[in-house]
């Protein structure tokens, strides 16, 4: 391989990509890592449960990420990867079109990520982030000891009532806006004391910048301050498919522990194989890969390596 092509291209500049990307570049692997558009928590204030960087903004917590990465050598640049496939030449690795150009690289770590998708309740985006909310675990603590609510979209009951045993480990003043799936998961959130209100959503009242309650189908206001929405999360996986990658049951790519997809050379790490993966397990899944693709590469140096003694 060329001096000027990287050993692994790393497909996404958020805490997973820039996480591997650090990895290699201290044991001198040559990495470039390509990233553009917004990470999934960039409307959030603030990154929570990461030790030693809770409470640190989002963009904050990257920019730190990419001044390491290029401390120890790696390369990181602004653009977006619009193709990614097998090399076409004798040297073989991947090909991606990048920023106009097309780049060669003997490994691929694709860390693309996701975004969620709400349901269509008037008002939801507007708030998302700030009183709408999704991860007890992200954005729990902000909003203890206040009265708060779970939506229950139709086809998320089952995630929603998941989330109502979880928010009212927070706070005893929490109302499950929608039907419960079944007697098992009635009797389960009565028993934690949430209060189910089977009228149905039909919007938020806002008042002066700040969420006041859910109105209900009929008109009335139940006064909450913030709403935990079970949002569908879409991998940005498409990469990954065009390259052979198949999705299971579950809507996703699978990848083993280490984040090696079924395609060999290719491997995948944080939310764009695992939606649920906060900051620091996204980081840490960027981690396996980096150390999957480091002996992936060291063994195939010593394939080539005794192929030309044999050739002496």
């Amino acid at each position: 391989m060329e001096d000027d092509v990287p050993d692994v291209l790393v497909v996404g500049a958020g805490a997973a990509g820039l996480n591997a990307a650090l990895v290699l570049a201290r044991v001198r692997r040559r990495v470039l890592v390509a990233g553009w558009g917004e990470p999934r928590n960039a409307p959030a204030e603030q990154v929570h449960g990461f030790l030693s960087r809770d409470g640190a903004p989002p963009a904050e917590l990257l920019a730190t990420g990419r001044a390491e990465v290029e401390r120890y050598g790696g390369r990181v640049v602004t653009g977006e990867v619009r193709a990614l496939r097998r090399g076409t030449g004798p040297e073989g690795g991947f090909e991606a079109d990048l920023a106009g150009r097309t780049v060669r690289a003997r490994r691929v770590i694709v860390a693309t990520g996701m975004h969620d998708e709400l349901p269509g309740l008037p008002g939801l985006r507007e708030r998302w982030a700030r009183e709408v909310l999704h991860c007890p675990y992200c954005h729990g603590w902000e909003v203890r000891d206040r009265p708060l609510g779970v939506l229950a979209p139709a086809g998320q009951e089952q995630r929603a009532v998941h989330q109502a045993l979880l928010v009212r480990q927070l706070t005893d003043d929490v109302v499950f806006f929608g039907a419960a799936p079944d007697d098992t998961a009635r009797a389960a959130l009565t028993a934690r004391g949430v209060r189910i209100e089977a009228r149905g959503a039909a919007g938020l009242v806002v008042e002066d910048g700040t969420l006041r309650g859910v109105r209900l189908a009929d008109g009335t206001v139940v006064p909450r301050t913030a709403l935990f929405v079970p949002a569908r999360p879409v991998p940005h996986d498409a990469l990954l498919t065009a390259l052979g990658c198949e999705r299971d049951a579950s809507g996703l790519v699978p990848v083993d522990p280490a984040g090696r997809t079924a395609v060999p050379g290719v491997w995948a790490a944080g939310n764009v194989v695992d939606p649920t993966a906060q900051v620091v397990v996204a980081a840490a899944a960027g981690d396996r890969a980096a150390r999957a693709v480091n002996l992936d590469l060291i063994e195939e140096e010593l394939t080539e390596n005794g192929r030309r003694e044999q050739q002496r």
